[in-house]
Parts: structure tokens; C-alpha cells; sequence
């Protein structure tokens, strides 16, 4: 009787599939963080090999630095950074017990006054920077930088006396744009969507999608980007698409597109999947390494978004 061949893995994608040309792409250019990221969202890792990666970005202080965030270099904590981390510890189900809690006493000591977050503190200064982070001495609240966190920590139930005023924070913030651009729309709804407050979070989403549509944030036909301009200060071509905003259906910001319109962006994602496996990164290009580092983060997260959609089995 003649041998058989190897037996794939089971948890192996097929060849050649969106799926096994990605993981190839993340064994080739990924962090460890990221690598096992992968693997837990795809390859059905454990959750702990995330953890013991994430650790390495960790400081005494309680914040995360180290170019977590591959646009901010050097080993000091950030804002961003441990905005970062808490995604990643969102994400593998671990945004709860000590560790949030001194994550939540690093954010007490590096609020503003009215108890919000800066993006970068000024201890960044004298380290590798993206051009397009300012670093002043008196960095002033942001919704881009509060939004996402204080959201995470909702959707986690996490409570902690840091959580009022920033909350509150949020909800004037959200609630007082006007004018405003596609990331500071996207900290928005990264709040709405885990705000406790859950009438109040569907009235100030249904006016922030009014919002998106008039000022066209939203590329609404991936064949026609030159009708939606980018926004002032990102990168030629720097466009956003409805599953920016709306990363799952559940998201309160699917309910700003129609089918047609979230169907033609999800085909959009899909086939930015580059020769290599990856997706491409958008926004601003400035260093090597950064962009090296950024590119699995964004295909991670393209995969997760069309599986939420349904896209794909994996």
C-alpha cells in the first residue's frame, strides 16, 4: 500500500485562499504580537501567547510604549500606545481584572483637567516621530485619543473612577462636532457603540451619520474616489469607506449606509489584498520601519472586518 502525503493541519487555510495568502504575509514581515494575534483570531492560538507578547510593550508605570504603535518610536508610554493595548486585550477577551486596573491608573495620571486624554504626551519629544503627530508641551484633550478607550472599557464593564469624567468628556465631544474628519468620526462611534447610555448613543450616532453623508467622509463608490475629497492634513488617497466606520454589523454606524453601498465597500476591502498577501496601509508613509510593522495590523484587522461581514470562513 503506497504512503499517503502529509495531512494539512486542520486549522491550516486552503492554499491560496485571501486567508492562506494573508498568513503567509504575517509569518513573513509580523511582530510576534501580531503573529500570535493572527493566530488567535484565525488559527485558534491561545490567548495567553498574546498576552506574553503584549507584556513586552509594557512599562512600570502602567502604560504601554516601545513603538506599540509603530508612528510614535521609543520606549515611553503614550496615550496611543495604551489605547493600542487595550484593543488588543479587547480582542483576545482579557480587558478586565489587575492588569486594566493599572492601565486605568496610568490613564488618571496622564488626563487634562477635564479628565480626558491627550493623543501624545511631551515626553515624546527627542524620539522618532510621524511628522503628522505634533508633540507640544500642553497637548490638549482629544476625542481621537479618549473615545476608543473609554468605549473599550464600557463594552468590558470595567468601572473605575477615571471612566466618569472622561465619559462625560465624550459625550460633549460627540455631541458638539460640526466639523470634523474621518478618524475623529471613527473615535466617535469606537464610544457610541459600548456608551451605557444606550438611547442617547443611537440619537447622537444617527446625527453624526447625517453628519458623515453631508460632509461626504465616506467614499460611497470605491470607482468614483475623485467626487469624495480627502480630508486636510492625511495622504493622497487617504479615503475611507463605509466598513471604516461600520467595522460589524452591529456597529450603530452601519445603519448610516445602505446595503448597495456597504456591499460595494467590502468589495473594496477585499480586493485591496495586495500580491504579497497584505492589505496596504493608507495613511501617510514616513519610515521603513513603521510601515513594515503597520501593514499585518491592517490586514488583521481588513480579515476580522470581512468575517463580520460574512465574507469568508476562517
Amino acid at each position: 500500500m503506497a504512503e499517503s502525503g502529509p495531512t494539512p493541519s486542520p486549522a491550516a487555510p486552503p492554499t491560496r485562499s485571501p486567508l492562506f495568502r494573508a498568513e503567509q504575509f504575517v509569518w513573513l514581515t509580523a511582530r510576534v504580537l501580531e503573529q500570535r494575534l493572527f493566530a488567535y483570531h484565525f488559527l485558534h492560538g491561545a490567548p495567553d501567547a498574546v498576552e506574553a507578547a503584549l507584556d513586552a510593550y509594557r512599562d512600570e508605570d502602567g502604560g504601554y510604549g516601545h513603538a506599540l504603535e509603530p508612528d510614535l518610536r521609543g520606549p515611553v508610554s503614550q496615550p496611543l500606545h495604551t489605547a493600542h493595548a487595550l484593543r488588543v486585550l479587547d480582542a483576545i477577551g482579557r480587558c478586565a481584572g489587575q492588569r486594566v486596573e493599572r492601565v486605568c491608573r496610568y490613564l488618571t495620571s496622564v488626563s487634562t483637567p477635564d479628565g480626558a486624554l491627550p493623543a501624545v504626551r511631551p515626553g515624546q519629544r527627542g524620539y522618532p516621530t510621524a511628522p503628522f503627530v505634533p508633540v507640544v508641551d500642553d497637548p490638549p484633550s482629544e476625542l481621537l485619543a479618549t473615545g476608543p478607550v473609554v468605549g473599550l472599557l464600557h463594552r468590558n464593564e470595567v468601572w473605575h473612577a477615571w471612566l466618569f469624567r472622561a465619559t462625560d468628556f465624550c459625550w460633549r465631544a460627540v455631541e458638539s462636532l460640526e466639523k470634523s474628519h474621518p478618524y475623529e468620526v471613527e473615535a466617535a462611534v469606537a464610544f457610541l457603540d459600548s456608551a451605557p447610555d444606550r438611547p442617547r448613543a443611537e440619537a447622537a450616532a444617527d446625527r453624526l451619520g447625517r453628519l458623515v453623508r453631508e460632509q461626504r467622509l465616506a467614499a460611497l463608490d470605491p470607482d468614483d474616489l475623485g467626487a469624495y475629497p480627502v480630508a486636510p492634513g492625511y495622504a493622497p488617497g487617504e479615503h475611507h469607506f463605509p466598513h471604516d466606520f461600520a467595522k460589524s454589523p452591529a456597529s450603530l454606524a452601519r445603519a448610516w449606509f445602505t446595503d448597495g453601498e456597504m456591499a460595494r465597500s467590502l468589495d473594496h476591502l477585499a480586493a485591496e489584498q495586495q500580491e504579497d498577501g497584505g492589505w496596504p496601509v493608507r495613511w501617510r508613509l514616513w519610515a521603513a520601519a513603521p510601515t513594515l510593522e503597520a501593514r499585518p495590523m491592517v490586514t488583521i484587522e481588513a480579515l476580522r472586518t470581512l468575517r463580520a461581514y460574512g465574507r469568508f470562513v476562517g
